[in-house]
């Protein structure tokens, strides 16, 4: 028999009367015998008052619908959730974003442990995690601890925990906080993988194993007041979960519920909830779910956000961006970590950068904010967040008559345009320029690649008489890109073919008039515009549209407003996102064009992305295009290059993570479309691969396992030999090819 009913009416009348289902089991008075203090409450799965189905239905039926999965969809609030506590420092609503990272030592290593940890805290971190594998690491972990408190550090440590109940009751004496991975803390049991689930009792029938390992971590850290994150990670679900509800978000939601309701049977609420992916739109759909479950069950647990296995530099910046730059944007998220292929040292700027930002549009605490929030006109927001469905824009079609491949000047999968200047263009700068476009050239002449800006804007023209620069715009407008330039411009300063700009209010006043000599209109947005005016861009019929939100608006809010009038006047214009930044360095511009265009992809609303530099640092074109293409890359939308998932290091790790990520790197980087899983050990192996095609999983001390897809087909391989084994791995499933030799400069300026 399946017990759930008794629980889904206990849940609707706690609901309906805003108490507590399990505020009964408060009276019970704590013993310190655990028998005894465990008898008050269920010590059997058929005892426990689990969360209704989901898959019966009787969740939608006793609870309705989801609705909500954030406060506000209009303003950035955040979501309000109970304190939980670490040690010093304090996880909800009511307090700070906790930054947090993993060290990458040994942990049996006690010395080089606490020696990283402190670098750690100095740099600003509150809270560090560590491995504990077994016995002897949650040995050592209670002499870090000890060591810390006598160096006078008392930055609260989290226990990394997969497979070993015993060992988490142990070291949750030590440390102030146990992460346990559902998928695989009880649930990973070998013959779980030998049965199909195809029904609820079935899948019910199971849980005595999971309560019965967990019970007593729950009591214990119950006990100790220790708080404990219920971590669900996209690639480790159990084979019980993905039998029954496949390898989606649903499956994550669920298999941290279940793990939820076995803490609340015990009146045990000190936790949070963590839903980590790779892929940065399964992790933002997970969170999202889970907010929205919590919300229709009543429920306020903090979240910790994380991208996992983001990989290293702005590629993992930007990945990290993406996925947690959008939860924060909506105001979901209590404590963050960057997972990078890096020291644990680095991680902080980038997480501490991306929280800084988060709090800064709450707009209770920032006027300024909830101004530029409250000024975006009304609209009504429609976007389902249990799916993702990418709006794709018509592309533009060549008429005839045109001398110019218009259908090239974007791409179906996303586009990348890339703003120059005038100077660019001269004869001494345009081969140098060819390079940084990514154009390849034959005897001097530019052509498209797979990495090349599918088009360029330019506010000012090169005079008429300057034949260079006119040849070289010639050139690249021949093989397929597109010439963005400013109505007012091309009246001023004709250029055949170009595409005209015109902001929305100027196109409906002059009808779309185009310039002589262009070809096509752009139109530009800002969101100040009413419907009406914007839903005038169907009859006006430009090739593409470029949203650039005015600065008194909130960019995400009007962004949404304009896809939502697009949606329901059924306009499928090409629209791209042009992100004017200040940003002064690097890192800045990854993780802010990640938050703030990635937040609109990872709903599937954007074609593409145009970067524009407003500030006093600029940097160089190439750089702002593979910022573009990474950022559709890290969006699922445009592969262009390798993507690699990994993992961050940890004191688990068999290799050398950093370096042999960069060989490998090095040997495979130049292949789009293979995706190449790095993994320091099996706990993050073949289920943390979900998205890769090939993985380089460390298994012994000095041996790795090569997969394809989740089968292993090559064991025990020495680590100086893995890198070639891989090369050679690739190429006998036919996703190799050799890299090109890139044209020299010298030789492209000579010609």
């Amino acid at each position: 028999m399946v017990h759930v009913s008794s629980f889904a009416l206990a849940t609707a009348l706690a609901l309906a009367t805003n108490v507590d289902a399990f505020v009964g089991h408060r009276s019970f008075a704590s013993s310190s015998s655990t028998r005894q203090h465990m008898s008050a409450y269920p010590t059997a799965a058929e005892d426990i008052l689990w969360t209704p189905s989901i898959k019966t239905g009787e969740r939608d039926e006793l609870l309705g619908p989801i609705s909500k999965y954030c406060e506000d969809l209009y303003s950035v609030s955040r979501r309000q959730t109970r304190t939980v506590t670490c040690g010093p420092i304090k996880f909800g609503s009511e307090h700070p974003i906790v930054r947090q990272t993993m060290a990458t030592t040994d942990t049996a290593n006690v010395e080089a442990s606490i020696d990283q940890i402190m670098r750690c805290a100095d740099k600003g971190f509150d809270l560090v995690r560590i491995t504990v594998q077994g016995k002897r690491e949650a040995n050592a972990a209670a002499k870090i601890r000890e060591g810390l408190f006598k160096k006078g550090y008392d930055i609260p440590l989290c226990a990394d925990m997969h497979f070993q109940p015993v060992v988490a009751q142990l070291v949750a004496d030590a440390v102030e906080k146990i992460r346990i991975n559902p998928g695989n803390f009880a649930d990973g049991r070998k013959d779980f993988e030998e049965k199909v689930y195809e029904s609820e009792a079935e899948y019910v029938k199971e849980r005595e194993y999971l309560v019965e390992a967990m019970l007593p971590l729950v009591q214990k850290c119950k006990d100790l007041n220790r708080c404990m994150r219920i971590g669900t990670n996209h690639g480790s679900l159990s084979s019980r979960v993905l039998s029954y509800y496949g390898d989606t978000p649903r499956g994550m939601v669920e298999s941290a519920i279940e793990f939820a309701d076995i803490c609340r049977s015990q009146d045990f609420h000190n936790f949070v909830f963590s839903m980590k992916a790779s892929n940065p739109l399964v992790m933002v759909q997970s969170y999202r779910l889970l907010a929205s479950e919590m919300y229709r069950l009543g429920w306020d647990y903090p979240l910790h956000l994380g991208v996992t296995e983001a990989g290293e530099g702005e590629d993992g910046r930007m990945k990290s961006a993406v996925g947690i730059g959008t939860l924060l944007a909506d105001g979901l998220g209590d404590t963050v970590r960057v997972s990078l292929t890096e020291d644990p040292e680095f991680e902080y700027e980038p997480c501490n950068r991306l929280c800084e930002m988060a709090e800064a549009r709450v707009a209770a605490k920032n006027p300024e904010a909830a101004a530029r929030q409250s000024a975006v006109r009304n609209y009504v927001d429609t976007r389902d967040i249990t799916t993702y469905a990418r709006r794709v824009g018509t592309l533009p079609t060549k008429k005839e008559g045109e001398k110019v491949d218009v259908d090239k000047f974007l791409n179906p999968n996303g586009s990348v345009l890339s703003t120059i200047d005038p100077k660019m263009l001269s004869e001494g700068n345009a081969p140098y320029l060819y390079k940084e476009l990514g154009f390849k050239t034959a005897v001097g002449m530019p052509f498209k690649d797979i990495a090349t800006s599918d088009s360029l804007f330019i506010r000012n023209l090169p005079p008429a008489d300057d034949s260079n620069a006119r040849t070289a715009l010639r050139r690249m407008m021949e093989v397929g890109t597109g010439v963005i330039v400013p109505a007012e411009e091309l009246e001023k300063n004709k250029l055949e073919n170009a595409v005209a700009l015109m902001s929305l209010t100027e196109a409906i006043e002059t009808d779309g008039k185009l310039p002589e000599g262009a070809i096509r209109l752009a139109v530009e947005i800002d969101g100040s515009e009413d419907d009406e005016a914007i839903a005038k861009v169907k009859d006006l019929d430009p090739l593409i549209v470029l949203i650039a939100i005015d600065d008194e608006l909130s960019q995400l809010h009007a962004s949404r407003r304009i896809f939502e009038i697009f949606k329901a006047n059924e306009i499928s214009v090409p629209a791209i996102h042009h992100y004017k930044t200040a940003a002064s360095n690097t890192d800045d511009i990854a993780l802010e064009l990640g938050t703030k265009v990635g937040s609109l992809l990872t709903d599937g609303n954007g074609d593409g992305i145009l970067i524009e530099q407003d500030g006093e640092t600029k940097f160089s074109v190439e750089f702002l295009r593979n910022l573009g293409f990474s950022l559709l890359q890290g969006c699922r939308m445009r592969n262009t290059k390798t993507e690699f998932v990994s993992c961050p290091s940890c004191g688990r790790t068999l290799f050398d993570l950093q370096e042999t990520t960069a060989q490998i790197q090095e040997a495979t980087g130049h292949l789009p479309g293979v995706t190449v899983a790095v993994m320091g050990c099996i706990v993050n192996g073949p289920g943390e691969m979900a998205d890769a095609d090939f993985g380089y999983v460390g298994t012994l001390p000095g041996k790795v396992d090569l997969y394809y897809g989740k089968e292993v087909v090559r064991k025990n391989i020495p680590n100086e030999e893995a890198v070639d084994a891989l090369v050679e791995l690739i190429k006998s499933y036919g996703m190799w090819k050799d890299k090109e030799e890139a044209e020299e400069i010298e030789q492209a300026v000579a010609a």
